[in-house]
């Protein structure tokens, strides 16, 4: 889409390039600030020429660039002892997109556009992801990406704030997952998008995202009964009816869905 009230074009290549006037926004991919009119803004910054590494794993875990393509996230090669790099390519697929944009669209675009059915955040959810933020003092932050997303679209960022990186955890990438997702069409937008995850320390984190308005993340010691899980389950807030289903059947197949994940986990 042409985007006529746009003046302005600017390519960030220092930290100080990324201070935003009142008018300008942030752009990568681009792939959702094309699809529609953007009538706030007047200029646009692009953060693909800053030069982020897209994929830097060490010892510690992942650190992912905001600018990493999806693509990019999905092919990258295994790596010995990280069992639950299936995500990636799991939660790629959870996203409604051609292979266009993927090749685009980037892991931290999805993040910060926080749609409830971001499938990059589904992933983050599942491993502990934690959200690196640049702030236009010069400062960091550092938050889960699971408090960062408040809403369908909403989140904590600030204006002139820079999402600059996220964080999988080592232990999260060596545990043992499972991912569930529906769609009421076969190549409709995600219903519901549900992940599993157990450590080597037995504890089991299990996530419920596009089916709620924000990230629900539930957290047990070891993996919970049949009951307990489906009773945290329903009761999360935040489920939601929209044309691509009603709150009540988010609600349920979100249970029958973690339900299939424990079984999975416990086999």
């Amino acid at each position: 889409m042409d985007l006529d009230m746009i003046t302005t074009y600017r390519f960030a290549r220092t930290r100080g390039d990324l201070r935003l006037r009142q008018s300008e926004r942030f752009v990568a991919g681009g792939t959702w600030m094309f699809s529609e009119p953007q009538l706030d803004a007047t200029g646009l910054v692009d953060l693909t020429t800053m030069g982020w590494p897209s994929l830097e794993a060490n010892d510690q875990g992942l650190r992912i660039g905001a600018t990493c393509t999806i693509a990019e996230l999905a092919a990258m090669p295994r790596r010995d002892g990280w069992t639950a790099q299936p995500l990636f390519l799991e939660s790629a697929t959870a996203l409604l997109a051609s292979f266009k944009v993927w090749n685009a669209a980037t892991v931290g675009g999805n993040v910060c556009r926080s749609f409830a059915a971001g499938a990059m955040i589904s992933l983050a959810v599942a491993l502990d992801g934690v959200a690196v933020i640049w702030t236009p003092d010069g400062g960091e932050v550092r938050m889960p990406v699971e408090r960062l997303v408040t809403g369908n679209g909403t989140n904590l960022l600030e204006h002139g704030d820079v999402l600059r990186a996220i964080e999988l955890p080592a232990y999260a990438l060596r545990g043992r997952t499972a991912f569930r997702k529906i769609a009421l069409a076969e190549l409709g937008r995600s219903g519901a998008v549900l992940t599993g995850r157990v450590d080597d320390d037995g504890r089991a984190v299990f996530g419920i995202t596009a089916a709620v308005t924000r990230p629900a993340v539930l957290r047990y010691d070891r993996l919970p009964a049949a009951a307990t899980l489906r009773a945290d389950a329903t009761t999360v807030d935040g489920y939601h009816t929209d044309p691509l289903g009603a709150a009540d059947w988010r609600r349920e197949v979100s249970a029958v869905l973690l339900e299939e994940i424990r079984q999975e986990l416990a086999a």
